[in-house]
């Protein structure tokens, strides 16, 4: 068990991640006493059911008075809000910190209601499921995870170590990234993807050559696998596309580029092409299970353990 990080951890938000920090932090013992917040009192009166907080709160004001760490875990396009609501009433000293997938769009919002004294670096925990609720967590989510944390110019480098130390006993692998470069990179490994499958199960639902039964009943594992993609929070979702729009846009523009000349190549018969394609990106599968973000065991959706989707 890791040594007391933080005597106080406030968690903002109560869904798949802020329950799964507060499972790992109670299993490594990270902080003396967490604090938790989130809109709905269906969701309030859950994490105290589940043992999730040592203390529950109907603001986000007052779950972060005396916090030490404070971990926002809210949709992205809320985040602001909660800044805004939080900042007058943070410790001098504090910690605060995100879980947004998004982070330019984040920062620019959270970062003017930061008070002087008060060490705020974006964060982005790439882990998680298809689940959502304080139910849903569960302490291994971020194991053998990256973190990827965007600190700003002049934040101040004992507080970032710090919180670094917080994710690596938490499971996660850190990297410091620039927060343009990281909306960049997630927009093609994760929000495309989504964005991806979210369109692709809508079209097998409108299809009106196929039944909604036999879409359901003869799934191949490529479907799927983007049926669990698109079973994703809807919110989230939203505001991460709304939030990251320009990186995006422009993987999208790659894509539908790059889809332009697969669509050709089979209108044209180009066997050599497609297998050449198929070929380089098989090698990408192989370098994701050589990188330990993914396992070579056949999945045919019949494992009991929750794979993460990013």
């Amino acid at each position: 068990m890791a040594e007391t990080m933080f005597n106080k951890v406030a968690l903002i938000g109560l869904g798949l991640i802020g329950s799964s920090l507060a499972h790992v932090m109670r299993r490594e013992g990270l902080a003396g006493e967490i604090a938790g917040h989130a809109r709905s009192s269906e969701t309030r009166a859950k994490a105290v059911e589940i043992g999730l907080v040592d203390s529950i709160h109907a603001t986000a004001a007052e779950a972060v008075l005396n916090a030490d760490l404070v971990i926002v875990c809210v949709p992205v396009g809320v985040c602001g809000a909660v800044a805004a609501d939080i900042g007058p009433h943070l410790k001098p000293g504090a910690i605060v910190t995100d879980a947004g997938s998004v982070k330019a769009t984040v920062i620019a919002a959270m970062a003017p209601h930061m008070p002087d004294g008060v060490h705020f670096i974006g964060g982005h925990p790439i882990a998680g499921t298809e689940q959502s609720g304080p139910e849903a967590g569960f302490a291994s989510l971020f194991e053998g995870r990256w973190c990827v944390l965007t600190p700003g110019p002049g934040t101040d480098p004992a507080a970032c170590d710090r919180l670094e130390a917080f994710w690596r006993a938490c499971g996660s692998s850190v990297e410091r990234m620039d927060a343009e470069h990281h909306d960049l990179v997630l927009a093609i490994t994760s929000h495309v993807p989504h964005l991806i499958a979210y369109n692709i199960v809508g079209t097998a639902a409108d299809l009106e050559e196929v039944t909604k039964s036999e879409v359901i009943k003869y799934s191949a594992a490529g479907f799927r696998d983007f049926t669990r993609i698109a079973a994703s929070d809807p919110v989230m979702w939203r505001d991460v596309f709304l939030n990251n729009r320009e990186a995006v846009l422009e993987m999208l523009g790659r894509f539908t580029e790059d889809l332009t000349a697969l669509q050709r190549a089979v209108r044209r018969g180009d066997g050599e092409g497609l297998q050449e394609l198929f070929t380089r990106t098989r090698a990408i599968r192989r370098g994701i299970i050589d990188a330990g973000q993914d396992e070579a065991v056949p999945d045919f959706g019949r494992r009991g353990e929750i794979v993460p989707p990013e």
